[in-house]
């Protein structure tokens, strides 16, 4: 697999999570996302879940699995976010590691094409995804309007990632 094509994302949504909607899930033929959290469903520095993300887990609940799949070694911060969401969650995965996502996988007893790997990263949640062999959504990152203007990792890897022939493109 070549450097672009294993960066590459199935689906540019161009737009946070909470415009994935049933439509979209049908169109891909998925019964299963696991999800990202940090920057994907929350601000990375935020416990508290918006209004509008828990309103969008419970109208894309009925179509999918979900699980959460977390980097962040915090068990105590991916476990109230998994709580007051009322899902199931893995923390301290080390994506673009396959090892934990398969886990996630086993457990919604689906086969690796109905389920999606949904996260803000390339390098991490979409290369993961890409090696495990499942469908990847590539959203905009969530982030606090009160976190200070800086120069995050995910304009990096946006860059390195267009250098190496990869499209990011909505889709």
């Amino acid at each position: 697999m070549s450097k672009a094509k294993i960066l590459q994302p199935d689906l540019v949504l161009g737009d946070i999570v909470i415009h994935i909607t049933p439509d979209v899930i049908q169109r891909h033929n998925l019964k299963g996302l696991i999800l990202d959290v940090d920057e994907t469903l929350v601000p990375w520095n935020e416990r508290i879940i918006s209004p509008e993300l828990l309103t969008w887990v419970e109208e894309i609940r009925p179509y999918v699995d979900l699980w959460l799949v977390s980097n962040n070694l915090s068990q105590n911060r991916i476990a109230t976010i998994a709580q007051y969401l009322n899902l199931p969650f893995i923390y301290g995965a080390g994506k673009p590691s396959r090892r934990k996502l398969r886990e996630a996988v086993k457990a919604m007893n689906l086969p690796l094409e109905q389920i999606a790997m949904v996260g803000d990263r390339l390098f991490t949640d979409v290369l993961a995804g890409n090696r495990l062999g499942v469908f990847t959504i590539l959203v905009e990152p969530m982030i606090s309007p009160h976190a200070p203007k800086k120069f995050s990792i995910r304009n990096f890897e946006v860059w390195i990632s267009q250098q190496l022939g990869v499209s990011l493109h909505k889709n």
